[in-house]
C-alpha cells in the first residue's frame, strides 16, 4: 500500500504546494494568456498532473492510471450524462420551432428595456441555466435581447452579470452533484449551504443589474420590479435548496421570479422611459400566440419539472436506486494510504463507483426529452438526427468534463490536493473568505462551476478539517464563490460574443467591464461565508 507524502519537495510544505499547483498554473496560462480552447487546456492540465504525480509524488503507475480512469468515468456519468440529456431536450424544442414561441411569450410581456432585462436576462436566463446550463443561458438570453433591439455589447454584458445568481444550481444541479461526489459530503447539506450563501446575493442582483447598466436613474423607475424579482428568486432559492434539494432549485426559483414579474406587469408599469444606450434599436414586438400554442411550446419544460420532481421523491428514488450497482474501482480502491495530518491516523483511501443509471438526474431529463419529442410530433428519424447533432455539439464539452474530473481525482489520490489544502490552512482565520475566492479562481480558469468544484472541492474539505471549521460550509463556499467567476471566464465571454454577433474588438472591453463586478460580488460572497463562520454559525448548514 502506497502512503501519501504531502511534502515531497525537500520536506517543505510551501515548495511542495508550489509544485502541486503546476496543473492549475498550466490551466491559467493556456486559458487566460494563450486563450487555448478549454478541452485542449484541460488535457494539458491533466498531462501536467500526471507528470507531477509521477516525478514529484512518486505515485505508482498502476494507481495513477486507475485514478485518471476513475475521474473520467465520474465526469462522463453522472455529470456528462445530465449535460447531454439537458441539451438534448433544449435542442428538441429548437429544432421543432417551439423555442421561438417560448422566446416570443417572454419578449411580448413588456416594452421597457429594464424590465426586459430582468425578465429575460435574469429570470428566464436562470430557467435555462437550471434546465441546461453550460453556456446555454447566456447564448439564449443574449440572442433574445439582441433580437428585441438591445445593442450587442449591452445584451452580452447584461446576460453575463445576470447569470451569476443561478449558476451553482445549473444544469439540474450538476455542480453540487459533482461537489457531493468528490467530497463525499451529504448532498442535502451541501444544497442547503450553497442556498444559504447564494440567496442573499440573489436578492439584490436584479437591482444591481439595472444599476450597473443605467445608474440610479434607471433603477429608481423600476425599483418595485427589481425588488419583487429578487425576493421571488432569492426566497424560492433558499426554500427549495434547503427543503427539497438542489436539482430543481433554479427551475422553481426562476419560475417564481417570472410569475411574480408577469403578475406585477399586469398591475403596475413604470412611469418613466429609459434606454440603456444610444446604440439600441427600436423595440421589436414579438408575435403573440394562442394559449394552446404556448402550453404546447412550454410542454417540454413542464415535463422536465415533473420528472425531476418525481426523481427527487424519496420513496421512488429508493426504488430507482435499487437497480444501481456499486463496485470498488479496480487498481485503486484501498491501494493508497492517507496519512496524518490530513486524517487522524493512517487510513486506506477508498475508491467506490456507483453506476446509478436509472436514478441519475440525467435519466429523468432523458425521459422528459423522449416524451417531449412525442408531444411535439418528432419522428424517430428526426429524433435520432437531433440526438446525433447533440453528440457532435457536446463532443469537446464532454471531453473537457472528463479531463478536468480526471485531473481532479488524480490530484486527490496523488496527495497534491492535500498539499494545497495544508498550505491554504496557513491562512488561518481568514480561510472562510479565501475559500470563496478559490472557487472564483476555479471558475475563471475552467469556465465551469462543475469543474471548479471537481478541482478544489476536496481541497476545501481538507483545509476545513485542518482548521477545525465547517467542512460543508467551506465546500459550499467553493461553489457559491465560483458563480461570480462565471462572468469573466473566457468561455462565457466567447459564448456571449458569438450569440450577439459582437465585434471582436469589443470582447476585451466586455472582459474589463465584467471583471470589476466579478471581483466585487466574489468579495461579498466571501464576507457572507465569514459571517456564517464567526457571527452566526448556528445558521450555517
Amino acid at each position: 500500500m502506497w502512503p501519501h507524502n504531502y511534502t515531497p519537495v525537500g520536506g517543505s510544505l510551501w515548495l511542495s504546494a508550489l509544485v502541486a499547483a503546476v496543473p492549475v498554473f498550466v490551466l491559467l496560462v493556456l486559458l487566460g494568456v494563450l486563450r487555448r480552447p478549454a478541452w485542449l487546456a484541460s488535457l494539458y492540465g491533466l498531462g501536467a498532473a500526471v507528470s507531477v504525480a509521477l516525478a514529484v509524488y512518486r505515485m505508482h503507475p498502476g494507481p495513477l492510471v486507475s485514478a485518471v480512469g476513475y475521474g473520467a468515468a465520474f465526469g462522463l456519468f453522472p455529470i456528462g450524462w445530465v449535460v447531454f440529456t439537458a441539451i438534448l431536450l433544449y435542442n428538441i424544442t429548437v429544432s421543432t420551432g417551439k423555442f421561438q414561441i417560448v422566446k416570443d411569450s417572454v419578449g411580448s410581456l413588456t416594452e421597457d428595456r429594464r424590465l426586459q432585462a430582468l425578465l429575460i436576462a435574469f429570470a428566464f436566463g436562470a430557467f435555462i441555466e437550471g434546465a441546461a446550463g453550460f453556456g446555454t443561458p447566456v447564448a439564449v438570453s443574449a440572442a433574445m435581447l439582441t433580437g428585441l433591439g438591445f445593442s450587442p455589447f449591452y445584451a452580452a454584458g447584461i446576460c453575463l452579470l445576470a447569470n451569476t445568481a443561478p449558476v451553482a444550481f445549473g444544469s439540474i444541479a450538476t455542480p453540487i452533484l459533482t461537489l457531493a461526489g468528490i467530497t463525499s459530503l451529504p448532498l442535502d447539506r451541501l444544497s442547503a449551504g450553497v442556498g444559504r450563501i447564494c440567496a442573499p446575493v440573489s436578492l439584490f442582483v436584479p437591482a444591481y443589474l439595472v444599476l450597473v447598466m443605467g445608474g440610479w436613474r434607471a433603477l429608481r423607475g423600476v425599483l418595485p420590479a427589481a425588488a419583487v424579482c429578487g425576493l421571488a428568486f432569492g426566497g424560492t432559492q433558499l426554500l427549495i435548496s434547503n427543503l427539497i434539494g438542489p436539482q430543481i432549485t433554479d427551475i422553481l426559483s426562476s419560475l417564481a421570479a417570472i410569475g411574480a414579474l408577469v403578475l406585477l406587469f399586469k398591475l403596475w408599469k413604470p412611469r418613466d422611459k429609459f434606454q440603456f444606450d444610444e446604440h439600441s434599436s427600436a423595440h421589436v414586438v414579438p408575435p403573440r400566440h394562442s394559449a394552446a400554442d404556448l402550453l404546447h411550446a412550454w410542454g417540454p419544460y413542464i415535463l422536465l419539472v415533473i420528472f425531476v420532481l418525481l426523481w427527487g421523491y424519496k420513496p421512488l428514488l429508493a426504488k430507482l436506486n435499487a437497480v444501481s450497482f456499486t463496485f470498488s474501482w479496480p487498481g485503486l480502491h484501498n491501494t493508497i494510504l492517507r496519512m496524518p495530518p490530513v486524517v487522524s491516523k493512517p487510513a486506506p483511501y477508498a475508491a467506490v463507483y456507483t453506476f446509478s443509471w436509472l436514478s441519475a438526474p440525467g435519466t429523468a431529463c432523458l425521459f422528459a426529452a423522449v416524451l417531449s419529442a412525442i408531444l411535439l410530433g418528432v419522428s424517430p428519424a428526426r429524433f435520432l438526427g437531433v440526438l446525433r447533432d447533440t453528440g457532435k455539439q457536446l463532443l469537446f464539452a464532454e471531453l473537457t468534463i472528463a479531463a478536468v474530473l480526471a485531473l481532479a481525482f488524480l490530484m486527490n489520490y496523488s496527495g497534491a490536493t492535500a498539499t494545497l489544502g495544508l498550505a491554504f490552512s496557513a491562512t488561518g482565520a481568514m480561510f472562510p473568505f479565501f475559500s470563496s475566492l478559490l472557487g472564483w479562481l476555479g471558475v475563471f480558469l475552467t469556465g465551469s462551476d462543475t469543474a471548479a468544484n471537481a478541482l478544489f472541492g476536496n481541497l476545501q474539505v481538507i483545509t476545513a478539517g485542518k482548521l477545525h471549521m465547517n467542512a460543508v460550509l467551506m465546500a459550499a463556499s467553493n461553489s457559491a464563490g465560483g458563480v461570480m467567476g462565471k462572468m469573466i471566464s473566457l468561455q462565457s465571454i466567447a459564448v456571449a460574443s458569438a450569440a450577439t454577433a459582437m465585434k471582436a474588438r469589443d470582447e476585451g472591453r466586455l472582459f474589463r467591464f465584467t471583471l470589476r463586478h466579478s471581483i466585487l460580488l466574489a468579495t461579498v460572497t466571501g464576507l457572507i461565508v465569514v459571517l456564517y463562520t464567526y457571527v452566526a454559525p448556528q445558521l450555517a448548514p
